[in-house]
């Protein structure tokens, strides 16, 4: 047979299972201020899953409640991430239930009778169980923004290498913006790729988007010119502006056996003439 304790933190659970809607509600109205109704609404779900976990969480196993917030965490962070809710506003979610539902627990804990220590342990195993569950909320929603992050990254990336053939043997490569490791990479499988699908005996390198050349970017660069030459790929470089050309001066940086101009307008009419 069940012990009196047990039957009363059952019936404490169903009591805050029964209550779920109105608590969720009560997030809605402390809200209006600061989610749209819209919003409101989408988290109406997500909020009573909380609550019942919570809920169940008195009388359940602590096992088999972590893997339920475990659940929760991962299946509801795309949610809060889709609706642009920053970690913290979710966090305080989490918080808003640990004083109402730590609430209902004082009073049915009052209505029992239960000792102090009888309560004690059932507030400070209702605890642990909140902090786990801020746990898997923050490692749910850093693990999805960071994979959005990258996925982002490398749509960039792919996005900011565009090679433009402009007759058949032709192609131009603009660069826009900082050169760093990542992006050298990229450029390098692009360029070589894309060179050799289109069949291009002649890439012009136009570097009038890229702000700063140093001695690793110009190292960069070569690298991918070398490479193209290795294929049958004539480079050209434009779009070097006066004080970029006086920083890889003084940096010792040399374009020795390549083509420059001054505009991409230039190496077209150049090419053009040549081919």
């Amino acid at each position: 047979m069940r012990s009196t304790i047990e039957i009363c933190l059952q019936e404490m659970a169903e009591h805050i299972i029964s209550q779920k809607e109105i608590l969720a509600r009560e997030r809605f109205d402390a809200d209006l201020n600061t989610y749209s109704n819209k919003v409101d609404e989408s988290l109406k779900e997500w909020r009573e899953n909380l609550i019942a976990i919570f809920a169940r969480s008195i009388f359940d196993s602590l096992e088999k409640t972590y893997r339920h917030l475990q659940a929760w965490g991962s299946e509801g962070v795309n949610l809060l991430v889709n609706l642009d809710l920053p970690l913290d506003l979710a966090i305080e979610e989490v918080r808003f239930y640990r004083n109402s539902i730590g609430e209902i627990l004082k009073k049915e804990s009052l209505k029992a009778d239960l000792s102090i220590p009888e309560f004690y342990e059932i507030i400070s195993r209702f605890d642990s169980v909140v902090d786990r569950a801020v746990h898997w909320l923050s490692v749910s929603y850093s693990n999805t923004y960071a994979a959005r992050i990258t996925a982002a990254e490398l749509t960039s990336i792919e996005l900011s290498i565009p090679i433009v053939r402009i007759t058949e043997q032709i192609g131009i490569l603009p660069l826009i913006g900082d050169i760093d490791t990542k992006r050298s990479q990229e450029l390098m499988e692009k360029a070589l790729k894309q060179g050799a699908d289109l069949g291009l005996s002649h890439m012009i390198i136009d570097l009038s988007g890229v702000p700063i050349i140093d001695t690793m970017v110009a190292n960069h660069i070569f690298k991918v010119i070398d490479a193209l030459k290795l294929i049958g790929i004539q480079s050209i470089l434009t779009g070097i502006r006066p004080e970029i050309a006086q920083t890889m001066i003084s940096l010792g940086i040399k374009a020795s056996g390549i083509s420059t101009f001054a505009s991409l307008h230039n190496a077209v009419k150049y090419l053009q003439a040549k081919i």
